[in-house]
């Protein structure tokens, strides 16, 4: 049976690899990117692949307004989704503070796909799945930075705080939206697709070829469809070890989680 399946970030790098693959196995597709050219061009590539449909939606993850404006546009357009890869993602950049006054890495790899997630619950059921990736980079949230009261000098460091808050978020509301029996929940895993993969990102960040993307493709489809991880919700999986596991022990405290929930539903 195919499935409805969006992915941020899906207009290169590991993102376009992944929705290769799901359309390769005939699944419908809504990619999202900042580029219309990229859009557009990987459009015709996962038809080319055999992708039923390939749905675009452009929009730039570090502007809440844009960010919005497609979680609209998803609703508008569609009553359900099977699948939801938070994938887009940012490290390195000379434009490390948004016009938010916050800090990109933040707005990108944390607040943003937690306010896609949460927005777009109503069109995920028991049987969806919510793949956010995380890193094995990971490292305790400061709360006054990711509020923007000061900026963080060191790039890894602020990529490394959002990864583990995008993984302390996951399981914060796969535990939150399993407890209330009355709703529809999706599945929610949190994931490191692998270190160091051979990526742009890791190019220009750790400048580095990088290792084989098909590692850190082929989890993110097994995690979306396969289904022994149906059971696996609110849990982190690290593909460097090839199982579940504890993320950064910062994350494992549930006050940490609560005071990050706080912290984010205030900036949004």
């Amino acid at each position: 049976m195919t499935k409805k399946i969006l992915i941020t970030g899906a207009t290169d790098g590991i993102g376009l690899l992944t929705a290769n693959k799901f359309a390769a196995l005939g699944h419908t597709l809504l990619i999202h990117g900042r580029n219309p050219e990229k859009l557009q061009a990987a459009k015709e590539q996962l038809i080319a692949a055999g992708a039923a449909a390939v749905i675009c939606y452009q929009a730039d993850l570090s502007d809440f307004s844009e960010t919005r404006a497609l979680i609209k546009q998803i609703q508008s357009e569609h009553s359900q989704l099977d699948v939801l890869i938070n994938n887009a993602g940012i490290y390195k950049t000379n434009q490390p503070i948004t016009k938010d006054n916050l800090d990109v890495r933040f707005v990108v790899n944390t607040l943003a796909p937690y306010l896609i997630t949460t927005e777009l619950k109503p069109l995920l059921n028991n049987n969806s799945r919510v793949v956010n990736l995380s890193s094995a980079a990971q490292a305790p949230v400061d709360l006054d930075a990711l509020a923007g009261k000061f900026p963080l000098e060191d790039q890894f460091s602020a990529y490394a705080q959002s990864k583990l808050a995008i993984t302390m978020w996951s399981r914060y509301l796969a535990d939150h939206w399993q407890a209330d029996s009355s709703q529809q929940t999706p599945v929610i895993i949190a994931v490191n697709p692998a270190s160091l993969l051979a990526s742009k990102m890791v190019k220009e960040g750790f400048g580095v070829a990088g290792k084989d993307m098909n590692i850190g493709a082929d989890i993110l489809v097994d995690l979306a469809l396969k289904p022994e991880y149906q059971t696996h919700s609110s849990e982190y999986f690290d593909n460097d070890i090839g199982q579940f596991t504890a993320p950064h022990p910062a994350g494992e405290d549930e006050h940490n989680r609560n005071e990050l929930i706080a912290a984010m539903e205030n900036l949004l």
